[in-house]
């Protein structure tokens, strides 16, 4: 049905369409008329040549009549340059209204896509998936907090261990007695101690 319309009266226009040819139409006119300001102005050129040229053969009536034409073209020349500026302004305001209507159409589109993203987010399913992650975080961060001091205990007592034996160790190396000579000459002290107690007896 639509292409029997198009047929009859003609494809419909969309907005971007209409102003894509008017703009093309203004540039056209807008070319036209430089084109008609520049031929002016080549005509005038010639025609103050010809004012010369009968100024000097005093033939002044026509000399005026050509000025008259000359005084003319000038004017035309204005008008031109009127029209153009007027011109290139509609030409300004239909891009602006070509952007706004650009804008108009990505805000339509971007509204509908919240709209479905409105439709399809379920706040209570969120809320609650959002709930479960907290007690599920809080459960963990529970859990790591018992095998953080569990493991700290554990290593406390190696480390403590190591820290006394390091100590001892420097104490002995400052006094200048070594720990393991002392261990192994401890027992033979004292059977000589034992030793020299039994004649006494």
């Amino acid at each position: 049905m639509s292409e029997m319309f198009d047929w009859l009266f003609g494809k419909q226009k969309t907005p971007q369409e209409i102003i894509k040819e008017h703009q093309r139409t203004i540039r056209r006119a807008i070319r036209e008329m430089d084109r008609e300001k520049r031929r002016l102005e080549q005509e005038e050129q010639k025609q103050i040549r010809e004012v010369k040229k009968l100024a000097r053969e005093g033939q002044m009536g026509a000399a005026k009549i050509v000025a008259k034409n000359v005084v003319r073209s000038r004017s035309y020349q204005q008008k031109f340059i009127r029209m153009r500026a007027q011109l290139q302004a509609v030409s300004l305001r239909i891009t602006t209204l070509k952007s706004t209507a650009q804008l108009s159409e990505a805000m339509k589109g971007v509204t509908r896509a919240m709209i479905i993203m409105n439709r399809q987010i379920n706040l209570p399913a969120m809320q609650r998936i959002m709930m479960e992650f907290e007690k599920q975080s809080e459960f963990m961060d529970m859990k790591e907090e018992v095998m953080n001091e569990t493991i700290d205990e554990a290593m406390e007592e190696e480390d403590d261990e190591a820290e006394e034996s390091a100590l001892i160790n420097k104490v002995l190396d400052e006094i200048g007695i070594d720990l393991n000579e002392k261990l192994v000459d401890a027992p033979s002290a004292g059977m000589q101690a034992a030793m020299a107690a039994e004649p006494a007896a």
